[in-house]
């Protein structure tokens, strides 16, 4: 039994953790007999699991995500919808956040693109990424109303740029005033090549830059996002009437 000195000495080394499992043990006179190093190793992955559940969670509740119960295993596969079950086990995998790539999730209104980014997020936060959900037109209103206050503009710009997996929602969704898309423009050289980044949109690729406003800002955002992205149509099937139906 450990004595509550010992206990008071591991807390102060920020293990408290591993008393609580040792404690465990101590009721389970199965593990008690076991080798101590087996012991040990029970406490260690007992203790890891813990911390990586914790910061998960505070992940997943920074996140901010639209839908926090949006989950990849739940996604639903028809024959009527474009979704491929290899190509979003792919996304699913994360190995886009590693190549700093973007994915696209492109579809009419109710074909669940917000769900698929939040789904997808939430993956990413499993596998401890930092991660921020946001609709661009409350991104923008963002920008507009911090531009007013000095270093405004670059406090958001950096706050955006930081998040290793950021989901746009309602990309292109409104039209765009000049300070919008220099601000897009600036957010979308920060990131390149070292985040990524997961567009919910109504648009196909085609209509990008003419929905920036065409000229060398549209070109640059989209050739910025279009040369490393995984374009995924989500169809025109309304998921909102079918699940209301289920």
């Amino acid at each position: 039994m450990i004595n509550e000195e010992t206990k008071r000495k591991r807390r102060l080394m920020n293990i408290g953790e591993y008393i609580d499992a040792i404690e465990l043990q101590t009721y389970d006179p199965e593990t008690l007999a076991l080798p101590f190093d087996e012991r040990f190793q029970m406490i260690t992955d007992t203790v890891y699991q813990k911390k990586y559940n914790d910061k998960v969670k505070r992940l997943i509740k920074g996140a901010k995500l639209r839908l926090p119960k949006a989950d990849v295993h739940d996604i639903l596969y028809t024959d009527n919808r474009p979704l491929k079950r290899g190509i979003m086990d792919e996304i699913a995998s994360c190995k886009f956040v590693e190549d700093c790539g973007s994915i696209v999730f492109q579809g009419y209104t109710s074909s669940v693109k917000t769900f698929l980014g939040c789904a997808v997020g939430k993956e990413a936060c499993r596998q401890q990424y930092r991660v921020r959900y946001i609709r661009l037109p409350e991104l923008l209103t963002e920008y507009a109303d911090k531009s007013v206050l000095p270093g405004g503009k670059t406090k958001v710009l950096n706050k955006y740029a930081s998040f290793k997996v950021l989901i746009l929602d309602e990309w292109l969704i409104q039209d765009l005033s000049k300070d919008d898309i220099e601000f897009i423009f600036e957010l979308s050289e920060r990131r390149f090549d070292s985040a990524s980044t997961v567009f919910c949109t109504l648009y196909r690729q085609e209509d990008w830059v003419k929905r920036l406003g065409g000229g060398p800002y549209a070109e640059s955002i989209v050739e910025r996002f279009a040369h490393n992205s995984t374009w995924v149509e989500t169809g025109d099937v309304n998921m909102r009437q079918i699940f209301s139906r289920a």
